[in-house]
């Protein structure tokens, strides 16, 4: 379904405002984390978000927690809107088995938030790899002239890292599976 001209003029905006930041790295910090799991993976490590490749309406933004450097987020400007998905690898470049998730925004965004729900492929993939938590995941990112927000959010789970776009830090190694 076709966005009205508002809608779609917000996702331009929101996708203009991510290109923006091409080529730029940023530092983060988890502000929320319910239910807390001691073995989190994020706790303790660095989290860098880094605007790796802007290529038309496709724009890789790697995802790097501490020295794992297996997520990349892939947002994509549509003909309906924004989509987010989750490129996941392991260290030798593969595919993992759970990657390529994420959703499409159903709802307008603004040019500073876009929602993505669960998309019924995704849905798909968690429950064939018995992640069915995750199957009513809603992913939102903000982006506003200081920061950078990425959360997730399910019933039961808050997950928020906000980066700081005020000051850029030096660019990560590429992430697992990137062709340079």
């Amino acid at each position: 379904s076709a966005f009205s001209p508002l809608a779609a003029a917000e996702a331009d905006a929101f996708h203009a405002a991510l290109r923006a930041l091409c080529g730029k790295s940023f530092a983060g910090e988890i502000v929320a984390n319910t239910p807390q799991d001691p073995a989190d993976p994020f706790l303790g490590q660095s989290l860098v978000m880094q605007v790796r490749e802007c290529n038309g309406d496709v724009v890789r933004v790697p995802f790097h927690v501490g020295d794992d450097h297996s997520r990349t987020w892939v947002f994509t400007r549509t003909t309906a809107g924004l989509r987010l998905k989750h490129d996941h690898r392991h260290a030798d470049g593969s595919p993992d088995a759970t990657t390529l998730y994420g959703g499409d925004t159903r709802t307008p965004g603004s040019a500073t938030r876009q929602e993505f729900p669960v998309d019924e492929e995704s849905i798909a993939l968690f429950q064939r790899e018995g992640r069915t938590a995750s199957t009513s995941n809603v992913w939102a990112v903000e982006i506003t002239a200081d920061t950078f927000v990425y959360e997730l959010a399910r019933p039961g789970r808050l997950f928020r890292v906000r980066f700081d776009l005020s000051r850029e830090v030096a660019a990560p190694p590429p992430p697992w599976g990137a062709s340079d």
